[in-house]
């Protein structure tokens, strides 16, 4: 897969911009706050429709304008291109084009663009609390299969009609309260049942593959395990919710449930969130985005664009060069403050400032 050319309208710091990406490396180099995260960010906004800086739609917007215009030609690997536009409105509903048709649901545009994001942010997928990991599962999950999408979408739903109905009954239950509430509990226990297997499944599935990632980044062996951890699967969720009913009520909120699984990264035995060191960390949270591509790249037979948001600002000399050494093929836009990293060999090295790209004086792979 491969992000042919990018034109943005008004977004963020843009007023209008129109960047060719090389088919492999293309680094964007300036200063901080010129907009090479940005950019990144568009891409990624096109393949996902949410920013993963968890920024809401209307903060892309370029102040003081109605709307944002991002559009994309995608070469997918199988002979067509694929032409996706959005209109991001400062407020209202945005509007989506695939091939000039209107996109009807969301999850149409899943697999016409794909992305892998790597981001200094990423450190919270092993250091954070839990709700980073299962959002990691589930993006995989839709990534490597987007019929996915409905069971995390559908899980959503759910939760938020059952717990709206928890704060309305204020810790009463009448009958009409508690014929409502085994409705829910019967439709979260079918949900939640079907999305915490595939859970499961990922997760023995994609244990090897971050193993083997976290070895090549680190430049060592190590063992490393990942568990799903769901402690009402031993009974199931059909008999879990009535037994927290009570306390579900009290508390006006779901209490049992995939949205409060955890998925347990370990090293060498070792919690990794409490005691790896801040460069393993980094290092698991490599390989974790790793594994997801190189599995994304095996289900799909073509490899999702890489996008490097300056992670290298926070490594250290020997795992930046484990991770330049050990990078997937395919297109990939690395953004850097600095030079560009030793050991990189782009195609194309574009400077962002002040909203606008040019290409960078001298050769590629020399001095921005």
């Amino acid at each position: 897969m491969r992000l042919a050319r990018l034109w943005l309208t008004d977004f963020r710091n843009y007023s209008t911009v129109e960047v060719a990406p090389a088919p492999g490396l293309t680094v964007l180099t300036g200063d901080n706050g010129e907009g090479k995260t940005n950019l990144l960010e568009a891409v990624a906004w096109l393949a996902t429709m949410s920013s993963f800086r968890g920024a809401p739609d209307d903060a892309l917007v370029r102040s003081g304008c109605e709307a944002a215009v991002v559009r994309a030609e995608v070469a997918p690997g199988d002979g067509r291109a694929v032409l996706i536009e959005a209109e991001v409105p400062a407020a209202g509903r945005t509007r989506v084009l695939v091939n000039r048709q209107r996109l009807r649901r969301a999850r149409d545009l899943l697999g016409a663009l794909r992305v892998t994001v790597f981001s200094p942010d990423d450190l919270a997928l092993v250091k954070g609390g839990p709700a980073g990991r299962r959002r990691w599962l589930d993006d995989t999950l839709v990534a490597v299969d987007p019929r996915h999408d409905a069971l995390v979408t559908d899980l959503d739903k759910v939760l938020r009609q059952r717990n709206a109905l928890l704060r309305q009954a204020g810790g009463r239950v009448t009958t009409d309260v508690a014929a409502t509430l085994d409705v829910w509990d019967t439709r979260l226990g079918e949900v939640g049942e079907s999305l915490a297997r595939a859970r499961a499944a990922l997760v023995e599935r994609i244990e090897p593959v971050v193993g083997k990632a976290y070895d090549r980044v680190a430049g060592g062996a190590a063992q490393v395990t990942t568990t799903y951890d769901a402690p009402w699967r031993a009974e199931g969720l059909a008999a879990s919710l009535p037994a927290v009913r009570q306390d579900d009520l009290r508390r006006g909120v779901t209490t049992v449930g995939p949205h409060r699984d955890e998925l347990s990264v370990a090293v060498g035995g070792l919690p990794a969130r409490s005691h790896a060191s801040q460069g393993e960390q980094r290092s698991l949270a490599l390989a974790m985005r790793l594994a997801a591509h190189e599995l994304v790249t095996e289900a799909t037979g073509s490899a999702p664009v890489l996008l490097l948001d300056d992670v290298f600002s926070e490594l250290d000399a020997a795992r930046s060069d484990a991770l330049l050494a050990h990078l997937p093929r395919g297109q990939a836009l690395l953004a850097t403050a600095g030079a560009v990293p030793a050991g990189a060999v782009p195609e194309l090295v574009l400077r962002v400032r002040a909203g606008n790209v040019a290409p960078a004086a001298g050769p590629p792979g020399g001095p921005a």
